[in-house]
């Protein structure tokens, strides 16, 4: 989820979905800086099974697509329906987030790349595991981009952006920000991303954009700057599903066409009615879309999964 949202919503009850499972079953990853953990949704039956990396997107989201601010168990959902259908799946907390914060020293350290290193450590547990087979990714929102950055030398033998940029992301963010901000604030934030997209930190940013700003996070948004999704696509050689929904007030369905035409081979898929977080929310105004921000009990939106597991299903076949 990106950062450009400011939404602040009381949390909810989690109201858990059904799981193929009792329990999830918990994997750590043994890095330099700390542990990072993870939650593998199982099939009932007996594998080995195909298996997907599941990435939540930016900010404090954690393996189940929640936060601080944000409660709606969309990335829990996600790997559970995909495991009913004899898929595993491994959700994880990014380094910094939920059970893996310790991981993360300083904020100020993290890059893209360290991420997509992440990324390329968890694929190298996931594929020496006996239990799997073929090995696919999903990237929600920026979790996308840090997909498509470690797709080269994760190798995966499935990829999809779901809700993923398609554009630079100071293209995405400036789009966020003139919609949500007066006039003479966006002035402020254009300045402080054109700074940023040169390269060179900003030492004062007004209060108010603190969140986004802050000078700890400044040089992981430089390093995110340098990325062009666009371009990480086109060198995208395995099967590529592209997914966005037509109400999502984050990345748009023009991101995915960016994804697409530049990956010419990629299926490309525009949910009608489905919003950022992948529930049905028709419109695209901000009061209708507050609640799907903060009730998990909403279920994702029906259209999602079907394409979800029929893209892996196909992919992800033999051994």
């Amino acid at each position: 989820m990106y950062l450009a949202l400011a939404l602040v919503l009381a949390a909810s009850p989690v109201v858990d979905s059904p799981a193929p499972r009792l329990l999830g079953e918990l994997v750590e990853l043994k890095t330099d800086t700390g542990v990072l953990y993870g939650t593998l949704d199982l099939p009932a039956k007996t594998g080995p099974w195909p298996v997907v990396l599941l990435h939540a997107g930016s900010g404090p989201t954690n393996r189940d697509g929640n936060g601080p601010l944000i409660r709606t168990d969309n990335l829990k959902i996600v790997g559970r329906a995909l495991a009913a259908k004899g898929i595993a799946v491994l959700r994880i907390d990014k380094r910094g987030v939920g059970a893996s914060t310790p991981a993360l020293a300083k904020e100020e350290d993290v890059r893209v790349e360290t991420y997509a290193a992440d990324v390329l450590a968890w694929v190298a547990l996931l594929r020496n595991d006996a239990r799997f087979t073929k090995l696919g990714y999903i990237g929600h929102s920026e979790g996308a981009l840090i997909g498509l950055v470690a797709a080269k030398d994760a190798k995966f033998d499935a990829i999809v952006s779901l809700c993923g940029p398609g554009r630079p992301l100071q293209t995405v963010l400036r789009e966020q920000l003139k919609r949500g901000l007066p006039d003479e604030l966006y002035k402020q934030s254009d300045t402080i991303l054109t700074e940023l997209e040169a390269g060179r930190t900003v030492k004062d940013t007004p209060k108010t954009l603190a969140a986004l700003f802050r000078p700890s996070v400044q040089p992981y948004l430089i390093s995110m700057f340098k990325n062009d999704p666009a371009k990480l696509a086109t060198g995208v050689k395995a099967p590529f599903l592209i997914v966005s929904g037509s109400t999502d007030i984050q990345v748009s369905a023009t991101d995915a066409k960016c994804l697409g035409d530049a990956n010419t081979s990629a299926k490309v898929v525009t949910i009608e009615g489905m919003n950022h977080v992948l529930k049905t929310v028709p419109k695209t105004d901000r009061t209708e879309q507050l609640p799907s921000y903060s009730d998990p009990a909403l279920p994702l939106h029906p259209k999602l999964m079907p394409e979800l597991v029929g893209f892996f299903k196909k992919s992800l076949s033999g051994k």
